[in-house]
């Protein structure tokens, strides 16, 4: 029954994704506009949430705290992308796919796998009839998610701030949270979906622990696909030749915040093995350390595009 009941949780939310994804498309790439991509990967997350909530009709604690994360979380992302986006006018990450549809429509497809796979924590929880009490796994999961989205919406909203500063043309972003981590935004987002599939755990039995594919896909895409990778070789493209740029980097961690002073005097071994600094993420030669080997990214350009903070630097 449980099996039953997930499968048919899970092909409505699929089916769900899909028809609100391709909506968007055709607008999108009707008008050939930028203006609702972003929104369209944030609202979906609010869509699937409350759909999954009350489709259920049990309104336990437990899925009442996942839901509101998520639908707290898609609608600042939503509204804050859709308010830059009109002010910017468009996107440069779809320069070279506004006007191919097979690019275009690649995105679209991918972001719908995105959404759907990264809420797959909470629209288990959402359709489970199981409802262990409050544990302490429940608050852990419930501070880790708080504590990512705060550092979250201050580094978008610090780096919308910078970017928007007459003064940082040309420049990379240093202020406040980038002073501790090159892209916070990302620590903020992986953290915040841990702590959703931490908090999903006390009702998760047997094969719905395959669920936990939310946050690693999650991971592994800001990580090492197209997140980090990308923007990393962008900045050295585009600010390699400058020292004061590479000093950034060198005293800067590349994802887990820390005091620069700190990052800065740790031997080369230890960022490497411990804090992700990976020759993945190093196109320059930063001053004092050896050039690291170029980046053989993985061509998967549209998945840049699954992310709203992927606004290069």
């Amino acid at each position: 029954m449980t099996f039953v009941l997930d499968s048919n949780y899970l092909a409505i939310t699929a089916i769900v994704t899909v028809v609100y994804q391709f909506s968007f498309f055709v607008v999108a790439a009707t008008c050939r506009f930028d203006k609702v991509t972003d929104f369209a990967g944030g609202s979906n997350f609010v869509i699937l949430a409350l759909l999954t909530f009350f489709l259920h009709h049990t309104w336990y604690f437990r899925q009442i705290v996942l839901t509101a994360f998520v639908v707290v979380w898609g609608m600042r992302l939503a509204i804050f992308l859709l308010l830059r986006i009109l002010a910017w006018g468009k996107d440069q990450r779809f320069d070279d796919k506004r006007d191919n549809l097979l690019k275009f429509a690649v995105f679209w497809l991918l972001q719908a796998v995105w959404v759907w796979t990264v809420t797959l924590p909470v629209t288990i929880v959402n359709a489970s009839s199981h409802n262990p009490g409050v544990r302490a796994v429940d608050i852990v999961g419930w501070i880790l998610w708080l504590v990512g989205l705060v550092i979250e919406a201050i580094a978008d909203q610090q780096k919308l701030n910078f970017k928007n500063s007459p003064g940082s043309r040309g420049k990379w972003c240093d202020a406040g949270v980038w002073k501790w981590s090159r892209h916070p935004n990302y620590f903020g987002e992986i953290l915040l979906w841990w702590g959703v599939f931490i908090a999903a755990t006390p009702v998760l039995k047997g094969g719905q622990w395959a669920v936990i594919v939310g946050p690693i896909f999650i991971t592994l895409l800001l990580l090492f696909l197209s997140g980090i990778p990308l923007l990393e070789e962008s900045a050295d493209k585009k600010h390699g030749g400058n020292p004061a740029y590479l000093t950034y980097k060198k005293r800067t961690s590349p994802f887990i915040p820390l005091p620069p002073v700190i990052y800065g005097n740790l031997p080369s071994w230890f960022k490497s093995g411990f804090l992700l600094e990976l020759p993945l993420y190093n196109k320059a030669l930063v001053p004092g350390e050896e050039q690291l080997q170029p980046n053989s990214s993985p061509g998967f350009m549209s998945l840049n595009a699954l992310q709203r903070h992927v606004s290069l630097t």
